[in-house]
């Protein structure tokens, strides 16, 4: 018997990769991930524990296994789009005479009697802009390289926009018939990154293809099943619907068109949906073939008719019981947004960073763009070193020349900033970040980045208060007056009682309750401070029951230093 991959044990057993992994593990035998190889004698060990294993009862599943979601990333001519039509025409062909009838945001290819749902969309600044609408609509990412051209700016750009979403990457090495092409050379550029493939040791799969002779295509739709297969992605059909925007447009016969891609439950005729300030109920939603459909399962892409407007890409749809319902929480929405001017994210700056409040740590993602490569070494070596305990910095991005759209779609869905050393924007840009309201900061000089960031730390601390007794009086006697409430005959007897300030009253040892001091008059004046040795009024609001006797602790409450 020949050696075997992980993987293809797998299924010859008809079992997952993680399970037989996981089954490998125990039993000892040393292999590096789904791609390792298998001796004949590990073979028939693993079949032999497989015999007792399977006389257990088989555990039950709640979840429903679903179809990947998958987008291609990658640079710019490297054949991202030639590869997906490469792989829709060899599948989809087989499916049905005719291939694709309309396009709707997404396709699907069949392989191995399994379904992997690709995004139509290629390119990463469409993938982010879906993240910072708040949804995750990709399982896996594949990142395209040319063979021939190897690891490019687009290329760096499209890791880190996967790393932010925390999507799996399956590397496609493309243009491999090229006399050029050298995929050694791609797999170092790609392990100086930090994406290193497994056949190297890594944990990422990479595979060899071409578009234009099909070479590979077979192994590659294998290896992003098998990488899904690693995912246990899984869903509830029956739990709550949740659907998610590819794409909308306005169709001048039909109305607003928007194309869902259902994440949980099931889409039907007739659901009354509600998406931020959208809703309506689905009159007929058409697959990626342009056939009609009564119902839409997980991970179906479906083009819906019946919405009231047309939905933004990473817009969020969930049903409701009724029209009633959906509209009340669609005004909801508007309204919320018309009040707290939400059309547009809160935006995060250097003077009003956001709070992470449920983690003592604070990150503050930062994408820088600069001049020249010792620039952006330069300052990235800075940006680390000026990382605290208490306030960590994220480099989600860095590049070299100009400050584009990619940058800016990124800083939003990451909710950081953008720092451009010696790094200019364009107009066009320019308004993008602020429609994103990301804000762009440039500088010419690496010291000022340095104070700026510094201050963004300080701002990112939750201060720290410490309570200072300023004050301590005693009430002589008490008065009621219409209007006012109980004002309490005092004699300052330290410090200064100050109106405004927070007061404690104490009888004896025991504190009776805290307010703030509302009113302060000497005599028949009203004053805002009254020292020690004086007779005054005081009236605490929040705290009519104060009697003779009872003690005034004033205090303030002050930054700790």
């Amino acid at each position: 018997m020949e050696k075997m991959r992980v993987y293809q044990l797998a299924k010859k057993l008809k079992m997952s990769t993680r399970d037989l992994a996981d089954l490998v593990s125990k039993i000892g035998i040393e292999v590096k991930g789904p791609l390792g190889s298998l001796s004949s004698q590990e073979v028939r060990k693993i079949e032999q524990r497989l015999v007792a294993k399977r006389k257990r009862a088989p555990r039950k599943r709640k979840k429903v296994a679903r179809d990947p979601v998958v987008t291609f990333l990658g640079h710019v001519d490297h054949g991202k789009t030639s590869l997906l039509d490469a792989v829709r025409k060899t599948r989809v062909a087989e499916q049905e005479v005719g291939g694709i009838t309309q396009s709707i945001g997404a396709s699907e290819v069949m392989f191995q009697n399994k379904r992997i749902i690709f995004i139509d969309t290629p390119g990463h600044e469409a993938f982010t802009a879906m993240r910072a609408h708040g949804a995750r609509v990709t399982d896996i990412a594949v990142l395209v390289v040319a063979g021939d051209d190897g690891v490019m700016p687009q290329t760096i750009e499209a890791i880190d926009h996967a790393r932010a979403a925390k999507v799996p990457i399956v590397v496609a090495i493309n243009k491999i018939d090229l006399d050029g092409a050298d995929s050694d050379r791609v797999k170092q550029q790609l392990a100086k990154l930090g994406v290193s493939c497994e056949e190297w040791g890594g944990e990422t799969i990479c595979v060899e293809v071409s578009a234009v002779t099909g070479e590979g295509l077979d192994h590659f739709l294998e290896m992003i099943l098998l990488e899904a297969e690693m995912l246990e992605l899984g869903e509830n059909p029956e739990g709550d619907f949740q659907g998610v925007v590819i794409e909308g447009e306005m169709d001048r016969q039909k109305g607003p068109c928007c194309t869902l891609l259902v994440r949980e439950g099931t889409l039907r005729i007739g659901d009354m949906l509600v998406g931020d300030h959208i809703c309506g109920k689905v009159k007929a939603m058409t697959n990626w073939k342009g056939e009609r459909l009564k119902e839409a399962g997980l991970s179906t892409p479906v083009k819906v008719l019946g919405l009231s407007d047309v939905g933004r890409p990473g817009d969020i749809f969930r049903k409701v019981k009724d029209e009633k319902e959906a509209r009340r929480l669609a005004q909801q929405a508007l309204e919320e947004k018309r009040k707290k001017n939400l059309w547009k994210r809160e935006q995060v700056t250097l003077e009003t960073l956001y709070q992470e409040k449920e983690e003592e740590t604070k990150t503050l993602n930062v994408i820088i763009k600069t001049d020249t490569q010792g620039s952006l070494e330069a300052l990235g070596d800075v940006l680390k070193n000026l990382g605290s305990e208490n306030v960590g910095i994220n480099i989600t991005h860095g590049g070299i020349g100009e400050i584009n759209k990619s940058d800016i779609l990124l800083a939003s869905a990451s909710n950081g900033i953008v720092i451009g050393f010696n790094a200019e924007i364009t107009g066009e840009n320019r308004n993008l970040a602020s429609e994103e309201n990301v804000e762009v900061r440039q500088y010419r000089v690496i010291y000022e980045i340095m104070d700026d960031i510094k201050k963004a730390q300080e701002a990112l601390v939750e201060p720290k208060y410490e309570e200072v007794i300023i004050g301590k009086a005693e009430v002589r006697d008490t008065f009621r007056i219409p209007k006012i409430g109980v004002v309490a005959g005092s004699y300052v007897i330290e410090g200064k009682v100050v109106r405004g300030s927070k007061a404690r009253i104490l009888r004896g040892d025991e504190v009776l309750g805290e307010g703030t001091i509302s009113s302060l008059r000497r005599f028949e004046r009203d004053v805002s401070e009254v020292s020690v040795g004086l007779e005054c009024g005081v009236n605490i609001e929040g705290f009519n029951e104060i009697e003779k006797g009872d003690a005034i602790h004033i205090y303030e409450e002050r930054k700790a230093s």
